[in-house]
């Protein structure tokens, strides 16, 4: 049965972002909110096909924090990305580079002002990162960022990267964690596979500006990791 109502909701993702897509392509011209209006729209309405086809819903623990919040989130699913995108309103994403030259993706994804950051370049890619991130929150937009980088398995070993760390310490701003347990519904490699349930997504409490580098990266990884593990013995 799973397999079956996965590709009913594969059909159904198909049809609305070809649909929104292709509708959203004159508002690329428009100011920025005509696109972050397309954008959500497309997040909900996926989240909608996911209740409706696959049968999945999501339960949000903790606080959701203010605009202006620093988010560092466990990264397991594409919907990850949808949830956390609607539920802190006016954020900017950090998303590796690759993603700018997926179409349509990347042209709407550059538009809203998300940050794309070259693995590659090093310390320059990290200055960018870090001067884009202070205008969005000077702006009164949260930051939302997958600190290890890529999407990771139920159960894979933790591997933070220290581009969270030095926007934690530049920005001088209290980093929210947030742990989840998408990946035992989202499965297999491309997540194709969607089992119902109810995926929680919980945010944990605010981690204070002003800690020493490693002594905020232990704790930012034990508060995603212990919680991210608990969420997870309890779905299964």
């Amino acid at each position: 049965m799973i397999p079956v109502r996965s590709s009913i909701y594969f059909l159904w993702f198909v049809l609305i972002t070809v649909a929104i897509c292709i509708v959203l392509l004159p508002a690329l011209l428009l100011p920025q909110g005509a696109v972050k209006f397309g954008t959500r729209l497309w997040c909900k309405g996926q989240l909608w096909g996911l209740r409706v086809f696959a049968g999945q819903r999501y339960e949000v623990r903790g606080v959701v924090p203010p605009p202006g919040a620093l988010v560092a989130a466990k990264h397991m699913s594409m919907w990850d990305t949808l949830v956390l995108y609607l539920l802190l309103r006016d954020v900017t994403i950090v998303l590796k580079r690759e993603l700018l030259f997926v179409p349509f993706y990347g042209w709407y994804a550059l538009k809203v002002g998300f940050i794309f950051v070259d693995r590659q370049a090093g310390a320059s890619a990290l200055r960018k990162m870090i001067a884009r991130a202070a205008a969005a929150l000077k702006r009164g937009q949260s930051l939302l960022i997958f600190p290890e980088g890529t999407r990771k398995r139920p159960g894979a070993p933790p591997s933070y990267k220290p581009g969270i760390a030095a926007l934690y310490d530049r920005l001088g701003v209290a980093c929210v964690p947030v742990a989840l347990n998408s990946g035992l519904f989202w499965k297999g490699p491309s997540g194709f596979l969607k089992r119902p349930g109810t995926i929680v997504v919980e945010f944990l409490p605010a981690i204070p500006p002003g800690l020493k580098r490693k002594q905020f990266m232990q704790r930012l990884q034990d508060s995603v990791e212990c919680t991210t593990a608990d969420l997870l013995a309890k779905a299964k």
